[in-house]
C-alpha cells in the first residue's frame, strides 16, 4: 500500500520562524501517524505573480508558462501529495507576498487543467503578533476551498513576533497538534474510502 504523503509550504521568510514551528507542530503529528511529510520554503524566493496570460489553459500540462521560480515544483509536489498544509505570518493583515503568488498561480493552473486539488486534505497556519490573523487564514483556506479540498476543523493561529515566540503560545501549538491529528484522520477516512471504491 502507498505510504499517504502531505506537503507543507512556508510563506514566511524566515525560514525557522514562528510560522515554521507551527507547521512543524502539525508535521510531526502526521509523521506520528505514520503519515510521509515534506516542507517547502516559498517565503524569500523570488516569485513573480500571476499574469493572466491565460497559457495555462491553452497548454494543460498542469504547468505555469512562467517557468523562471519554484511554483512549478511547487505545483507538482501538491498534485503528488494527498494532503496540503499552508503557513504564512502576517503581512500587513494578510499572507506574504511570495505565498499570494504561489496560490494565485497553483490555483489558476488547476482550474486549467481538472481541478487535481480535489479530495486532497488541507489545512493552514498563521503567525501573528496583533492582527489580521483571520483574514490571513481566510485567503488560505479560499485557495484551498475553491480548489476542492476538505479541511478539517480550524485553522491554527499561533501568536508571537520574535522566533521562538509562538512557542509560549500554549493555545496555538495545541491547535497545531490537533489539527495534524485532524488531518491524519481524514487522510486516512479517504484513503479507506479510495479503496473500497476500488473494490467496487
Amino acid at each position: 500500500m502507498r505510504r499517504l504523503k502531505v506537503v507543507a509550504f512556508n510563506g514566511s521568510p524566515r525560514k525557522d520562524g514562528n510560522t515554521s514551528i507551527l507547521i512543524r507542530r502539525i508535521l510531526d503529528e502526521l509523521e506520528n501517524e505514520g503519515i510521509e511529510t515534506e516542507l517547502v520554503q516559498v517565503g524569500g524566493q523570488m516569485i513573480r505573480g500571476c499574469a493572466d496570460c491565460r497559457r495555462c489553459f491553452e497548454n494543460r500540462d498542469l504547468r505555469c508558462a512562467f517557468d523562471d521560480d519554484i511554483v512549478n515544483d511547487c505545483i507538482e509536489k501538491m498534485i503528488d501529495a494527498d494532503g496540503i498544509v499552508l503557513g504564512s505570518p502576517v503581512y500587513f493583515l494578510d499572507v506574504t507576498s511570495e505565498m499570494k503568488a504561489l496560490i494565485d498561480r497553483a490555483g489558476v493552473v488547476a482550474r486549467a487543467n481538472g481541478r487535481p486539488f480535489q479530495r486532497k486534505a488541507a489545512t493552514a497556519a498563521a503567525a501573528v503578533r496583533r492582527s489580521g490573523a483571520n483574514h490571513t487564514v481566510d485567503t488560505l483556506l479560499h485557495f484551498m476551498l475553491y480548489s476542492g479540498m476538505t479541511v478539517p476543523g480550524v485553522p491554527v493561529i499561533g501568536i508571537g513576533r520574535d522566533i521562538g515566540d509562538v512557542l509560549r503560545d500554549e493555545e496555538g501549538m495545541a491547535r497545531a497538534k490537533e489539527a495534524g491529528k485532524n488531518m491524519a484522520w481524514l487522510l486516512k477516512t479517504i484513503a479507506a474510502a479510495d479503496r473500497t471504491e476500488e473494490r467496487v
